[in-house]
């Protein structure tokens, strides 16, 4: 497959446009927040926001990967929720390094990564569809979370694991006149979409995604490792969730599988709003986190204007099936 046709397909200048034009929604959205409601634009509020957007944006990231190759992961939210609770259960054991801080995490993380290889080898060997096999994943996830806890939540008593997410680094000045501390939770995004967005737009392994969900057999008959390539953005689907899942611990301070439901349908709207098509082969690292937190600020504007809730998962509902109706036009017009 020719270099010409990868490239097109990963966006280029059509993906820095519909960013461009994202924030500029973005912006327009917060300005007329800001203005129905003092208490949007104010350095609490606005460090909250982007608190609550850090989570999606992560799992918005890895899910953003499968998509790109014409697939969908379902069981990020399930992954999310399974993690913190078995960070929790680790913490709370004595079972020498595996009740570690360093232990319980990275035990929990190569958990997340067999996952990943699990939906690979489900997806792959198997033949059996993305859909399937990342929901039966989910409901399996939620069934045995709720197995070893016999539905309870398991509380986390390390202070030093819980204190990480209250944690600021660095800050400026706030029109206000307050200061505004970034959270450390922000800062795991950074530490997250960085390297993704090498990984995604400067490596071959980014560009074999983007070929695999242009044409997978076209893809195969370059010399591109198919199956490889496939695992490859499970395993960083499922180990960004449970990332996530680690996170959320160290922020609620509990474990319980029961939490990230529903987290999985806003990482997928916040990739197919941030420029990720369902179809494939289009999608980039900087448009789920616009899309997060064009997510997140309808939520919390909605909120703070007492909206009715149920009206915020109408918005959202409404904002995908725009965005794929045009999608699907314009791919139409390629085709």
């Amino acid at each position: 497959m020719s270099e010409l046709l990868i490239s097109k397909r990963n966006g280029g200048g059509l993906s820095v446009l519909l960013g461009l034009t994202l924030l500029g929604l973005l912006f327009l959205m917060w300005i007329a927040l800001a203005y129905a409601t003092r208490t949007f634009w104010t350095a609490n509020n606005m460090a909250n926001l982007l608190r609550q957007s850090s989570f999606i944006a992560i799992l918005a990231i890895g899910q953003t990967f499968v998509i790109i190759t014409a697939g969908i992961d379902l069981s990020v939210g399930a992954v999310e929720g399974f993690i913190s609770m078995m960070v929790a259960w680790l913490l709370t054991h004595n079972l020498g390094f595996a009740s570690t801080i360093f232990g319980a995490v990275t035990i929990s993380l190569l958990i997340g990564v067999a996952i990943g290889v699990f939906h690979g080898f489900g997806v792959v060997q198997l033949g059996l569809p993305p859909f399937i096999m990342t929901l039966a994943t989910m409901y399996a996830l939620r069934g045995i979370g709720l197995l070893v806890t016999n539905g309870s939540t398991i509380s986390i008593d390390n202070t030093t694991f819980t204190h990480f997410s209250r944690q600021t680094f660095l800050g400026f000045p706030w029109t206000d006149g307050s200061w505004f501390q970034i959270p450390s939770l922000v800062w795991m995004v950074v530490l997250v979409a960085v390297p993704a967005y090498v990984f995604l737009n400067h490596s071959r392994w980014g560009r074999y995604l983007f070929a695999i969900g242009s044409n997978k057999e076209a893809a195969r008959l370059s010399g591109v490792r198919v199956k490889l390539i496939t695992y490859m953005a499970y395993i960083l689907s499922s180990f960004l969730a449970a990332f996530v899942g680690v996170l959320l611990a160290t922020r609620i301070g509990i474990g319980n599988p029961t939490q990230g439901q529903g987290d999985e349908l806003q990482a997928i709207a916040s990739s197919v709003i941030g420029g990720a098509s369902l179809f494939g082969a289009v999608g980039s690292i900087h448009g789920p986190l616009i899309g997060a937190l064009i997510l997140q600020s309808i939520s919390n504007g909605a909120n703070l204007l007492n909206v009715n809730s149920f009206w915020q998962t109408i918005i959202t509902g409404a904002l995908i099936i725009v965005v794929v109706y045009f999608d699907s036009l314009q791919r139409a017009k390629r085709g």
